[in-house]
């Protein structure tokens, strides 16, 4: 027999939480799933949050999970969400296993999963090596003499390469964009950074493989010629695709990044009723982004049900 609350949140992010963190303040019966699997499970501190700099990604789980104590209306489930969907009665059903809920309003705050290249090593050095924003990582190494710059996927073009290489010269005195044998790419950057100087260096070398130096975000690039080269730390953002299919399922439309297509002002889907909010509905991955996507829909999906409920028209 399926469980009923009047929303459902899929995900316990930042998102998530403050999906949850806007709804409890208009009282309604709220169902948060935390699957357990989060996107910087790596990644030891948080940055650019005020009050929670530096701080471990977990205390603030738990501290927002902590405040949802004294509003009473706020149960958490630690499952992974198997199958949703939406019922003829226009209620939406979530499995997972054996158990069954059912909600009239759905947030899918299901975040995002980096796609990592084919780089031996590569996972082993994410995070503690391998930086993907600027902004999160790498303040920390300031002042080092040398860092590197990966060239492939989505950083794989000279705007976007030469942009996360800017930033890294705000931390190091000299960057190498690693082209990881395109060639073609290497030379544009050449001829790029011939016109506009910068204490930018071009390697267009085949990596073999990278391994993290034992030494702070140290890490080390093996090319295929036996050579091989130190640097402080290495940008780069890998390609990322939607975590699950759960938006799918629900046939919500996708928008050209393949992310949940959403209309302001509180992301509510091409599904009636379904809202998104966080890394999934937008390409701003941060954590504040989150935040305030999770307001939005936080605050749309209960002023629909309470034009609902009354069978008046709801504000959008």
């Amino acid at each position: 027999m399926a469980s009923h609350y009047e929303i459902m949140i899929i995900g316990a992010g930042p998102a998530g939480l403050s999906t949850a963190s806007s709804i409890v303040r208009q009282d309604h019966k709220v169902l948060l799933f935390d699957s357990g699997s989060y996107r910087n499970a790596e990644s030891k501190y948080m940055h650019t949050l005020p009050t929670w700099d530096h701080q471990d990604p977990l205390r603030f789980r738990e501290a927002a999970m902590k405040d949802f104590d004294r509003y009473g209306s706020v149960s958490v489930e630690k499952k992974h969400v198997e199958s949703l969907k939406k019922c003829d009665d226009g209620l939406f059903e979530a499995k997972a296993g054996e158990n069954t809920w059912r909600a009239k309003k759905v947030v899918l705050a299901t975040g995002v999963e980096d796609v990592f290249p084919e780089i031996p090593g590569y996972s082993d050095c994410w995070v503690s090596g391998i930086f993907h924003c600027l902004y999160c990582h790498g303040w920390e190494e300031r002042g080092c003499e040398s860092a590197g710059m990966l060239a492939e996927g989505d950083t794989g073009n000279v705007v976007v390469a030469l942009h996360f290489a800017r930033q890294g010269l705000r931390m190091a005195k000299q960057m190498t964009l690693y082209t990881n044998g395109n060639t073609q790419l290497a030379q544009d950057l050449t001829e790029t950074l011939q016109a506009a100087p910068a204490p930018m260096t071009v390697n267009s070398k085949k990596i073999k493989k990278l391994v993290k130096a034992p030494e702070r975000a140290r890490i080390t690039l093996e090319f295929d010629d036996g050579t091989s080269i130190t640097e402080s730390f290495l940008a780069h953002k890998p390609k990322t695709r939607l975590k699950g299919d759960l938006a799918e399922q629900l046939g919500c439309e996708l928008s050209s990044a393949k992310l949940v297509s959403v209309r302001p002002p509180f992301n509510q889907t091409s599904v009636d009723g379904v809202f998104a909010a966080g890394d999934c509905a937008s390409p701003m991955h941060t954590v504040t982004a989150a935040l305030y996507s999770g307001t939005c829909a936080g605050g749309g999906a209960p002023l629909q049900i309470q034009a609902e409920t009354y069978k008046q028209k709801a504000l959008f």
